[in-house]
């Protein structure tokens, strides 16, 4: 049997207890477009017709019913037990569920309007064709994509969090549908959830590969009902990125110098860090790069020195600086870096007038545009005419 459905989010108050968060509607300004209701339930019937599989996130499951299904973010803060949130079809009765999802949070889907705490979400959303769900953001002068900057000029994206610490208040006025987190836990989220905004954690950061932080587009696209387009969009975005590594792998490694002293130590990606695999896949070696720790690793200046001051390139992702000039004003001890610094090269290219940077945006559902600039860096021969995205090579002054 076909599913049948109606735009009217009137349907979900025939059917659906008002326990079940969304049914109410949201007050958020200019919410999402109507979404396709069940209006006559039929329990034997499949109302998930596409359904994601995922294949690189390790921090992320999906687990499909017929009129529901479960998402559980394995580690939804650093060192948090895993959080399970149950994704109803609006329309549809609320489940019957065993002892382990009792207390998860019930969100209706598709929402109409969604809160984000992390400019990573939305170029995810925007590639889904949900740009309209985006009702609230953390932080909106950080926000580089060019739809939500619209949505925002508009005034029918808000601001909902004072200093990154998110206004009790206004999310309560604003009643979005659901409020997605930046994968930390902070107190308000209590309150919040207190007073019937669900919190859901999208903990893509923790993933320590490119393509395992770009398959949480699908975390969105269990909210927005477009699982379909988001198995698209990562294949894509897969056979891209998987294409510029094939090309680096029988090249020559480039010995290759990346991060900064910051706070009187050299901060670098360990070898398994998120980073220090687009340096590998990019055709790069580094002298720590067998680390097979996911974090960040804090050297004694000197050690670096020793061992990578002959460098080929410098990989400088984190720098707040457009110049050679302008890092040796940060710290002298950088001129013991002359042969790596003369090909020194900035994820700064992508900055908006307000201060965001694509890089940390866009990059994260693309890893397969940084790799492609990486590569090039790394391997200029085999990638001739390549137009960077991210990247700008650092002058001298």
């Amino acid at each position: 049997m076909r599913p049948h459905f109606r735009k009217a989010a009137l349907a979900c108050l025939l059917v659906v207890p008002l326990t079940v968060a969304g049914c109410s509607g949201s007050s958020s300004n200019d919410a999402g477009a109507d979404r396709d209701c069940i209006t006559d339930f039929d329990a034997n019937t499949d109302y998930f017709p596409d359904k994601s599989t995922i294949t690189d996130a390790s921090g992320l499951a999906i687990e499909y019913h017929k009129s529901y299904q479960v998402v559980t973010v394995k580690e939804p803060s650093p060192g948090a037990k895993p959080a399970s949130y149950v994704l109803v079809r609006c329309g549809a009765p609320a489940p019957t569920l065993d002892a382990a999802l009792a207390d998860a949070p019930q969100v209706q889907v598709p929402v109409r309007s969604l809160y984000s705490g992390s400019t990573t979400h939305l170029p995810a959303l925007v590639a889904l064709g949900a740009t309209d769900t985006v009702t609230g953001v953390s932080s909106a002068d950080y926000v580089s994509t060019p739809e939500i900057r619209a949505r925002i000029d508009a005034g029918k994206v808000v601001q909902y969090a004072d200093a990154g610490v998110p206004n009790v208040e206004k999310v309560i006025a604003g009643q979005p549908d659901v409020l997605v987190s930046d994968g930390n836990e902070d107190p308000s989220y209590a309150k919040i959830r207190q007073a019937g905004v669900p919190v859901l954690a999208d903990a893509d950061w923790l993933e320590a590969t490119p393509l395992g932080r770009a398959e949480w587009i699908k975390f969105f696209a269990a909210l927005t009902g477009t699982e379909k387009k988001a198995a698209e969009v990562f294949s894509e975005i897969k056979r891209q990125y998987d294409d510029v590594a094939a090309k680096t792998a029988a090249a020559p490694k480039t010995n290759v110098l990346v991060g900064g002293i910051e706070n009187g130590a050299w901060t670098m990606p360990a070898g398994g860090n998120y980073f220090g695999r687009l340096v590998r896949d990019a055709g790069g070696d580094y002298p720590w790069a067998s680390d097979p720790s996911t974090g960040s690793l804090r050297l004694s200046i000197e050690s670096v020195i020793d061992r990578s001051r002959t460098a080929d390139a410098w990989l400088l992702s984190d720098m707040t600086v457009a110049s050679l000039a302008d890092l040796y004003k940060q710290d002298e001890r950088y001129r013991v870096f002359a042969q790596p610094a003369k090909r020194a090269w900035n994820a700064t290219k992508a900055m908006s007038a307000t201060g965001g940077n694509d890089y940390w945006e866009r990059g994260v559902l693309r890893p397969d545009l940084v790799l492609a600039d990486l590569a090039a860096i790394l391997h200029p021969d085999l990638f001739p005419g390549h137009d960077s995205v991210f990247y700008l090579q650092l002058p001298p002054q």
